[in-house]
Order: C-alpha cells, then sequence, then structure tokens
C-alpha cells in the first residue's frame, strides 16, 4: 500500500496531493503549486502554523482534483512525532472525503533539518497507521481506508530506502493487529477463542507453538494463573511462541498480560471504573502476540519467545477470595489479598516457567497492570522500570525513536516491605494505598532471579476513548513498535 514515487509530481494519478509546510518556511520555495496560490495563502489562509490547512481545488495544469497543505509549524520544533501525526491527519482527512489514492509529498532534509531517514520512516507510519479503520461490527461502513498511499521523494530516496515503505508495513500491521485484538469486545476473545486466533496467525509465519489448555496448567502447578480464571466458566489458557532463527546467540522474552474481560472478580471494580473497557486489558498480550508475528516477518538475528497467559477474571461462587493463598509455578506461595491485582499473578506464573524452560538473556513484560501508573504519568506515557540501567536506556530510547513513550521509574529495595505476609511468601497487594505501580513492578521483580528484566506498565497509553491523529477509538496497539524497534537494536 505504501509506495515511493518521483518524477514529476502533478503528472502522476492520484485523487490528491497532500503538501506539508513549516511555518517559517518561504511559500515561493515550496513546490511549484505554490506560486498560484500565493495570493490566497499570504492573506492569511495559510501561514504553516501548526494546525493550519489549506485545500485547493481544481488547479489550471493539475491533473490532482485537490492540493492540501499542511501546517507542520516552526521548524526548529518539527520532530519524527510531529510528522507521524500530520501524515496520520492527511490521511483520516482524505478518508473522510472518500478518497481512493492519494500523494505525499516529503519534505528534503535541508528544509527541516533532519536526516532523511528521521523524515520519511515516522511518516510512512503515521499515514499507514492513520488509514486503519475498525468497522468489524458495523453494519454500515460509512469510511473505507485508502486503497493507496504514495510518497513523492527525490530519486536518491529511492535508491537508497527502497525497502523502508515494506519494513513500515510490517511493524505497523503488526500494531494494526494488536489494535484490532484490544477493540474486539470480550464476548468474542474468550480465553479459548483468544488463544485460537493468536495461534493461527503465528501459524502462518511459522512461529513455533505451545498452547497449554486448563488440565495441563492445573497439573503443571500454574497455581496463581489458575486461581485468577477459577471464577469464569472460560478457563485459561497459557500460549507460547517461539522464534528460533539459525545461529542466534541471544534470546529475549517477551511476557504479555493477556486479561480478556477484568471484572476485579471478589473485589469487584467500583462504579465509574469504566468495566465496558475492560476489554483493553489483554493489551500486552496483544501487543507481545503482534510482535512475534511481525518478527517473523522481518527475520532478525535474535531468539524471541512469546509466553502470552489469558485469563478472564470474574466473580462466582468458584472465584478465588481475597486472603486465599495459593503456589505459584515456581513454589512460591502467595496471598491475594485483593483479586483485582490479578494480572501480577498470571504474569507470575509466566514468567517462572519461561525462566526455566527457557533461560533467556533478557525478559520484558508488557502490561496494563495499575490505575496507579496512569496516575502517575497520565494516559499517553508508559511506566518503565527496571534495574538494568543499560537495557533501560534502550528501551528509553527505542521509545523516542517510536512516539511510544516510557518514563523510567524507581524500584526502590525498602518498598518490597509492603508486600510482605503473615501468612504466605508474598502478597499481590500492598499494605499501602500510595505508590501501587512501584509495588506491582516489585511483586514482579520476586520471579525474576538474576534475568535481566524491564517491566512497562501500559495501562495509560494501551486504550483512547477519543481518536488521535493517527490512532482511532479503542486499542492502540502500543509497544509493538517499541518492541520491534528494541529487537532489531539488540
Amino acid at each position: 500500500m505504501l509506495n515511493f514515487k518521483t518524477g514529476d509530481l502533478y503528472k502522476l494519478k492520484t485523487d490528491a496531493v497532500v503538501i506539508p509546510v513549516a511555518e517559517d518556511e518561504q511559500l515561493h520555495e515550496n513546490e511549484r503549486t505554490i506560486s498560484l496560490t500565493a495570493k490566497t495563502a499570504t492573506a492569511g489562509e495559510f501561514k504553516g502554523a501548526k494546525g493550519d490547512e489549506l485545500t485547493l481545488y481544481n488547479l489550471p495544469a493539475e491533473k490532482s482534483p485537490r492540493v492540501i497543505f499542511f501546517g507542520l509549524g516552526k521548524k526548529n520544533k518539527i520532530d519524527a512525532e510531529s510528522l507521524r501525526a500530520l501524515c496520520g491527519k492527511a490521511v483520516k482527512k482524505c478518508i473522510k472525503s472518500r478518497l481512493k489514492k492519494i500523494m505525499i509529498a516529503v519534505p528534503s532534509s535541508g528544509k527541516l533539518g533532519m536526516e532523511i531517514k528521521e523524515i520519511i520512516e515516522p511518516m510512512l507510519e503515521g499515514a499507514f497507521l492513520g488509514n486503519h479503520v475498525f468497522a468489524k461490527y458495523k453494519n454500515e461502513k460509512k469510511n473505507k481506508p485508502l486503497e493507496k498511499i504514495d510518497f513523492f521523494v527525490e530519486p536518491h530516496i529511492l535508491l537508497n530506502f527502497s525497502d523502508l515503505p515494506s519494513r513500515v508495513e510490517t511493524v505497523c500491521n503488526g500494531t494494526i493487529l494488536a489494535r484490532e485484538w484490544v477493540s474486539t469486545p470480550s464476548n468474542c476473545k474468550k480465553p479459548e477463542q483468544f488463544a485460537k486466533n493468536i495461534a493461527s496467525i503465528a501459524k502462518k509465519e511459522n512461529l513455533i507453538i505451545k498452547d497449554f489448555d486448563y488440565k495441563n496448567l492445573k497439573r503443571l502447578g500454574f497455581g496463581a494463573m489458575v486461581a485468577v480464571g477459577a471464577g469464569s466458566r472460560n478457563k485459561p489458557r497459557l500460549l507460547i511462541l517461539k522464534y528460533d532463527p539459525k545461529g542466534a546467540k541471544k534470546t529475549i522474552a517477551l511476557v504479555g498480560k493477556g486479561i480478556t474481560f477484568d471484572s476485579g472478580g471478589i473485589n469487584l471494580k467500583p462504579p465509574g471504573s469504566s468495566l465496558e473497557d475492560m476489554k483493553m486489558d489483554m493489551s500486552g498480550a496483544a501487543a507481545v502476540a503482534a510482535t512475534l508475528v511481525s518478527a517473523a516477518k522481518m527475520k532478525p538475528k535474535i531468539g524471541i519467545i512469546g509466553a502470552i497467559p489469558i485469563v478472564e477474571n470474574m466473580p462466582s461462587g468458584d472465584a478465588a477470595r481475597p486472603g486465599d493463598i495459593v503456589t505459584g509455578y515456581n513454589g512460591k506461595t502467595i496471598e491475594i489479598n485483593n483479586t483485582d491485582a490479578e494480572g501480577r499473578l498470571i504474569l507470575s506464573d509466566a514468567i517462572s516457567y519461561v525462566l526455566k524452560e527457557y533461560r533467556p538473556d533478557i525478559l520484558i513484560d508488557v502490561a496494563t497492570l495499575t490505575g496507579a501508573c496512569v496516575v502517575a504519568l497520565g494516559e499517553k506515557i508508559a511506566g518503565l522500570f527496571s534495574s538494568d540501567d543499560e537495557l533501560a536506556e534502550k528501551i528509553i530510547q527505542s521509545a523516542k525513536r517510536t512516539g511510544e513513550r516510557c518514563w523510567r521509574m524507581p524500584l526502590p529495595e525498602d518498598y518490597k516491605e509492603l508486600l510482605k505476609s503473615e501468612f504466605a511468601d508474598i502478597s499481590n497487594m500492598s499494605s499501602s494505598k500510595w505508590g501501587g505501580a512501584i509495588t506491582a513492578a516489585l511483586f514482579l521483580s520476586e520471579f525474576i532471579k538474576d534475568t535481566r528484566w524491564a517491566h512497562i506498565d501500559i495501562a495509560g497509553p494501551a486504550y483512547i476513548k477519543k481518536e488521535t491523529d493517527y490512532c482511532g477509538a479503542g486499542g492502540t496497539g502500543f509497544g509493538v513498535r517499541l518492541l520491534c524497534d528494541l529487537i532489531q537494536k539488540l
């Protein structure tokens, strides 16, 4: 769908030409269409400020029915994310105008003072991600994705970056796959359904698959997972995906929380806690599964294990109760002092299994783990927890490159005191109501041993109520581009 084009911009067939313009860029120095519109633009309709738009129709001697100028704002404030957002916004505008194919002009690196790859890659990403429309459950599909998005580039870009569009498509398709899983309602992704759906897609990419059903989980001692799923008639599953290239000298394990619906269990979530959005509590699982699918296509020289514990947390006469004590996969006893702190329980079992069976060099878990992290960082930034400075820095750098922002949070040793239990090895709930994101991460750290590890709490950015420039309402697919970038850098 994404392609590079060169030649004469106005002889290429398309429904619209999109031209980004910086605020401090002289209009007459832009594409030659500007000369036709200088009077209109300089009259105040368009100055290139961020948010400025100007659409021109039926221009003389032009084949495209419309040319759309988008303001980028001041040059010194333009970055990868602003380019990503502009292209997503442009695509969404063209979708609403019922267009089928568009051409986006890529500014030269000299005009923006950025490396050309730093310009092109986010533009491709924004356009592709902005072209996603989730209308699976609508009979009347008003908006349809564009059929074709071309990028007008200088000839040397076509030669030097010819593989970039397909690479961006691979990763962004993974993001969209994760989005669709997250936005799917819980009645259509019960644990068994969700596991089978992931496995069917993974099989097409020749990933190695292991699927543990409820009987096997119980037999093998996944006590924490079994306890979380006890209240639901839809029993837990554990899915393991493995990408194992020849000659790989390093293995990274990714573990994603997969609560397909979170009622809170016996500690039922209170009114006003957006229960209808709890279908998104498997966003970590979606990100991990989609990353494995994308990685299988990109073929990096690193082994990757994806562990996806999938559970529905419901109240019933069979549900785990506050005060219950269970034995996790690694033999550690856990006192369940809050059944709504279930994500850390299923992650602890999955982490323990992965460490025992695969001994990865690095383990990263991704989870919509705590509302406390949203309180701390808001809805657009994930919390990053790690005692490994080098790994944390690599994740931060990938976050900057992809626009999937992470902020490193502390792991103070003395806070572990808050997880002490009088009756078991550890409590799943802190004895303090403060610092919940930190104590949740510290709980997980108790199952890590000496493995290099990072925990990414995506409770804030995993799901949005209103569309943004390059993402519709619902699942965002947060984490896929971040993890794919990290894997390439590792």
